[in-house]
Parts: structure tokens; sequence; C-alpha cells
């Protein structure tokens, strides 16, 4: 059954992808642009497919996100361009970050899928932001990310891994309860410190900045005044001989 469905997509495809290319070979449709968001769909249809189907294909999510990830920003940046240019790289790095989080929601011991889960989040964040935000503010941004990653390991349960079978604890028929991980708080909290650093120096820029203006207006009015002053009361000795 499953070969069957994928030689139905396969063949699908293949003949989507042919029509599209006679179509822009015979002038009727711009359509050769097409095909590689088309194929690129397809093998990830098919890798979801997989992870839809059983729990043990856990790991069909990622090529799965990744491909239609492709798919996406490349269709994107044939039909608008213009928002490609923001957009185009933070949606890929949104699939691939929920392709990574698929891997935990199918299985629960693959904890490790968290983290670069929570890193491709952080990347399209960090890539979405618009331009203005370069320097401190990303790079605030970037690790406070980071931070919130490994702290959410903290908050979630370490389940065995599937055809693991822990002892019953002491003095009862039931199962161990799962653990809660500890040490990612240690990498949480380092990038926490460094992530409000920037956001500090960040803020610190962004004030001085802001004064920057009002005070060199300030000095130059003070200075021209001064100025004037001194000028007036100059032209004042004069007229009187001294």
């Amino acid at each position: 059954m499953q070969s069957a469905r994928t030689s139905i997509i396969a063949g699908v495809t293949l003949l989507a992808a042919g029509l599209l290319l006679l179509l822009d070979l015979l002038g009727i449709l711009d359509s050769a642009a097409l095909v590689w968001p088309l194929l690129f769909a397809a093998a990830g249809t098919v890798f979801l497919t997989l992870f839809l189907r059983s729990r043990d294909n856990w790991w069909a999510a990622i090529p799965g996100s990744v491909f239609l990830g492709l798919a996406a920003v490349i269709l994107i940046t044939l039909l608008w361009p213009r928002a490609a240019a923001d957009w185009a790289a933070a949606l890929l790095f949104l699939f691939m970050g929920t392709g990574f989080g698929a891997v935990y929601v199918r299985e629960r011991s693959n904890w490790w899928a968290l983290i670069p889960c929570g890193v491709m989040l952080t990347l399209a964040i960090v890539v979405a932001l618009p331009p203005a935000w370069e320097g401190m503010p990303l790079a605030a941004v970037l690790f406070l990310g980071l931070a919130a990653t490994f702290a959410s390991l903290s908050l979630v349960p370490v389940y065995p891994a599937p055809g693991f079978h822990p002892a019953s604890s002491p003095g009862s028929g039931e199962p161990a309860q799962p653990a809660r991980m500890k040490w990612p708080l240690i990498p949480a909290a380092v990038l926490a410190v460094l992530g409000l650093i920037f956001a500090v120096q960040a803020t610190v820029l962004v004030t001085a900045s802001e004064f920057l203006v009002p005070a060199l207006l300030l000095l130059a009015g003070v200075a021209l005044l001064v100025y004037a002053y001194r000028h007036r009361a100059g032209g004042h000795h004069k007229v009187h001989g001294i």
C-alpha cells in the first residue's frame, strides 16, 4: 500500500511537471519555473505521508519539512518577489523548526529535537527582523531566543526510548515517572545573561541616539548666544573707547 501511494504521488508529479514544461515550450504559459517547487512539494508530501503513517517514521518529518519549505520559498519568490526578499529565509527556517517540533510531538523520547526546533524558530525571527534591528538588538534577540530554547528543555519531561522499560520504583508496582533535566539551565542562564547585556547596550545606544539631536541643538543654541553676547559686548566697548 505504501509503495502504491508513493507511485501515485510520483506519477502525478511527473505528469504535472511534463505538462508545465510542455506549456512553457509551446509559449502558452510561462510555467517552467514551477517545475522545481512542484518536485520539492511532491518529495515533501512523500516524507510527510511516511511520517503520518507510522510512529517509527518520526525522522521523515525533518526532510519533509525541508522540501516543503524549499517549495514554499521558491513559489513565494516567483509570485511575490518583494515579499520574498524579507520573508523567504524566515519561512524556510519556520518550516524546518516545525519539522523538528513534529519529531518531538510524535515521539516524546526525542527531546533533543527541541534544540534544533528552538534554534530554527529563533533564526526565523532574527531573519524577519527589520534592517533597523541590526547590531546589538539582533544579537539580543538571538541569544534570548537560544536561552528560551534551553530553558524549555528543563520543563520537558524526559520519557524513555521506545522499547525500553524502566525499572519500577522501589516499593511499588508502577513504572518510574519521567524525569526532568536540569543541565539545560546552565546554557540557558549563560545565554540569557549575554542576551540581556546586548539588550541593555542596544537600549543605551537607542537612547543615546534619541538624545543626540536635541543635545546638539541645545549646544548649538548656547554657542550662538555666547557668540552674540561676546560680539555685542566687544562692539559696545569699542564705541566707548575702552
